[in-house]
């Protein structure tokens, strides 16, 4: 065999090993996974059923015009047999499927579903949740409200925003030639008929992975001994599922009927200038995030700075596509994980915050030094959370019995994990005071406050970028990594 044949071959068998390309299908499933978190994703998919039968009906009698959106939309609520009600449940399956499809994602990234052998798997996952983002974005606009027209404007103002050509091709993607006539029809060949295609081939395709590869073993691993019990898919998961989705439709009926949908007034140039528009609740946490006065036109980045903004959320996207490379470890328990753990509760943590913050604050921007306050401080809430809860679980894992394991959580990675964690939170909370102080400064605040602000933010700064080189500095000495040595930084090492 030559070379080329061997790369040959272990290409093929890497993708055969993750695609699941010569696997049998409908595998039992372990008894374990019998839990409603372990299906968060095919509830998703059933929101996504419930939307498309609503859809249809709704079609029959929308318009997808700018001078006749609202008014078919408003047939639908006042003569459609039940349409108020049918609008309600498609706009709330809509948020569920949404909500669900990030419940889904997080509970993956905290028991670590992304490991091999299931890494393509994740980034699919995601790119189904990207396509469940962009139902959102496109349906949102259809009924052609202020509210609706506005939020759809300040969206298209984002993508807009993004360098080029990346911001000309979207722009034209969702817009088409330009014009209300254009974007609309646009969006409701998206919505309709684009999207769910997407979704579609995207479901099949995880869904082939999933029966190859099964559902994902508890994080502690399956005990040793007798295999697991498992249930067949016919009927014992295929009722269990079918029961799961009876009580998910049954609240989502009953919460329809009882918080019905009140449409807004329809959109105008006069009413959208009365009106302070905002993006629906999913996108919030980045609006509030380009309304920080950091990222404004008129800020200290000037024209660079909501192009950075736009920037570091794309970013934080293509981490989360790219997390199984990144985080290539075997162990899957949170409580081995510390690092990982708290990040994704800074994650969490900080999207929730910036979401309410957003919800609270309409049209306001920002200032600099409420951004750094607020998002460094819930990053230095979390972290001391974390830290306090992992120094519980090792110090109660250490004085078990010595017939219980002692190494449940590493002393290192508990260590490196919180520092690294809380260093970053200080560095965002002062470069945020920094950055701030510093604009105040070069607009002629020169007050002894300020100054003092500008000198101690710029230190601990200093200090936050020289501990972050001491533990990495450490780390690398406990790897034997390090090349040139440094002293200065090995008081009480012991080789």
């Amino acid at each position: 065999m030559t070379e080329e044949q061997g790369l040959l071959q272990r290409l093929a068998g890497w993708f055969d090993s993750r695609l699941g390309l010569s696997y049998p299908m409908l595998r039992p499933v372990p008894q374990y996974a019998l839990n409603p978190f372990y299906w968060l994703g095919a509830l998703a998919v059933v929101a996504f059923v419930i939307q498309g039968v609503t859809g249809v009906i709704m079609m029959l009698y929308y318009i997808p015009s700018p001078t006749q959106a609202y008014t078919s939309t408003l047939y639908i609520f006042q003569n459609v047999y039940n349409g108020r009600f049918l609008e309600t449940i498609h706009l709330y399956t809509a948020y569920a499927m949404i909500m669900l499809a990030f419940m889904h994602m997080m509970r993956g990234y905290f028991v670590s579903v992304h490991k091999k052998p299931r890494e393509v798997m994740w980034i699919v996952g995601m790119l189904m949740g990207f396509v469940t983002l962009g139902f959102g974005f496109t349906g949102y606009l259809l009924p052609w409200t202020v509210v609706s027209k506005s939020a759809t404007d300040v969206g298209v103002g984002m993508v807009s925003a993004l360098p080029q050509p990346i911001s000309s091709l979207l722009t034209f993607f969702i817009q088409g030639s330009g014009g209300d006539s254009a974007e609309i029809l646009r969006f409701f060949d998206l919505h309709v008929v684009i999207l769910p295609a997407v979704l579609l081939v995207l479901l099949v395709v995880k869904m082939y992975m999933l029966e190859s590869h099964g559902v994902a073993d508890p994080t502690g691993g399956v005990p040793s001994g007798p295999k697991p019990k498992t249930s067949p898919i016919f009927p014992d998961v295929t009722m269990y599922l079918f029961e799961l989705s009876l009580l998910f439709g049954a609240g989502m009926l009953l919460i329809s009927a009882i918080f019905p949908l009140n449409l807004p007034p329809a959109y105008s140039a006069g009413a959208a200038a009365s009106y302070t528009p905002q993006p629906d609740w999913y996108f919030l946490w980045i609006y509030q995030v380009l309304k920080m006065s950091v990222f404004e036109a008129n800020g200290p980045l000037g024209q660079y700075g909501l192009p950075l903004a736009l920037t570091l959320v794309t970013l934080i996207f293509a981490a989360l596509i790219l997390l199984p490379f990144i985080d290539r470890g075997g162990e899957r328990r949170v409580s081995r994980r510390p690092l990982y753990t708290t990040l994704g509760l800074l994650f969490v943590g900080e999207l929730v915050t910036l979401s309410y913050w957003g919800l609270i604050t309409p049209g306001q921007t920002i200032p600099a030094e409420q951004a750094a306050l607020v998002v460094g401080g819930i990053a230095l809430l979390i972290v001391a959370g974390s830290a306090l809860i992992y120094g519980t679980m090792y110090r109660r894992a250490k004085g078990r019995l010595a017939t219980a394991r002692s190494d449940e959580i590493p002393r290192t990675e508990l260590r490196s994990g919180l520092a690294f964690s809380g260093l970053v939170a200080a560095g965002a909370f002062s470069m945020g005071l920094l950055v701030n102080s510093v604009v105040g400064v070069a607009l002629g605040d020169y007050s002894t406050a300020s100054i003092v602000t500008v000198a101690g933010s710029a230190a601990l700064l200093a200090l936050d970028l020289l501990a972050t080189a001491f533990v990495i500095y450490r780390l690398d000495l406990r790897t034997g990594t390090i090349r040139r040595r440094v002293k200065a930084l090995e008081f009480g090492w012991r080789e």
